[in-house]
């Protein structure tokens, strides 16, 4: 019976370990039209001659920043809402 607890544990916890990885969402140099197509909430954040910069809000705290050059992810940032901002964020609720 232990051998059968300490199995079950064994499978749950290494199991568990992939929800910890790397967001498969987004990936260095995927493509600006799959990236749109996943993320229809992404408006675009900041245009700099050949880069375009999008945010995705991905909770009521974090949000992404994903930057493409010549249609290519570049840069990945997730960020967090600073405080005033959740402060708006509440009050707008």
């Amino acid at each position: 019976m232990k051998q059968l607890l300490v199995l079950f544990l064994s499978v749950f916890l290494l199991s568990s370990c992939g929800a910890f990885g790397p967001n498969p969402e987004y990936y260095q140099g995927m493509k600006e039209k799959k990236f749109l197509r996943r993320n229809d909430a992404a408006v675009i954040s900041h245009l700099d001659g050949n880069q375009r910069t999008y945010r995705v809000v991905r909770d009521e705290k974090f949000y992404v920043l994903a930057t493409f050059e010549d249609g290519y992810l570049v840069k990945l940032e997730e960020k967090e809402f600073g405080p005033e901002l959740m402060e708006e964020l509440i009050k707008d609720q």
